[in-house]
């Protein structure tokens, strides 16, 4: 019979991190994608965004409620040993709700820039929910979205 699975004994394995890395990365890349080619106060995350949200706002006013803070985020606001606290009670609710809800993703730091390196954070999923979720009703990814349109109109007008 199979011992049962230990995570601090766990070896950590090469294939499984690259795996873990490119289902991170295409996530990201969805995501942006998204956001440049549909107006993301349209956009709807998951099956449950009304419920993330207003429960977000409900357990992170200091971040939903001001959008400046929402736009541009400090490692703080979500790995401090207290917001870590914080966001586990809070996420324990979505365990059975959104699938892979802790599954690593990763969000934009800034959100008027893309994804990378010095623009993106590890967070778990159902983080990234709430964010993003709160980043499109607050419009605050409207400045990608919006500058992306205006980038092709100006390719389009190039070519004619």
């Amino acid at each position: 019979m199979a011992q049962p699975f230990d995570p601090e004994t766990a070896e950590n394995l090469i294939e499984i991190d690259k795996q873990f890395a490119v289902r991170t990365v295409e996530h990201a890349q969805t995501h942006w994608n998204l956001i440049t080619r549909i107006p993301p106060r349209k956009l709807k995350l998951t099956p449950i965004d009304d419920e993330i949200y207003e429960d977000f706002k409900k357990g992170f006013p200091e971040l939903a409620d001001f959008p400046d803070k929402l736009s541009k985020l400090d490692d703080e606001d979500l790995k401090s040993p207290e917001a870590k606290k914080r966001w586990r009670e809070w996420m324990a609710k979505y365990e059975k709700k959104l699938k892979d809800y802790n599954f690593g993703t990763l969000l934009r730091n800034n959100a008027k820039e893309e994804y990378g390196e010095h623009n993106a954070m590890l967070v778990l999923k159902i983080q990234w929910c709430a964010i993003e979720i709160a980043r499109n009703r607050l419009g605050l990814n409207d400045y990608v979205y919006d500058e992306t349109q205006r980038q092709m109109q100006a390719a389009a007008a190039k070519k004619t």
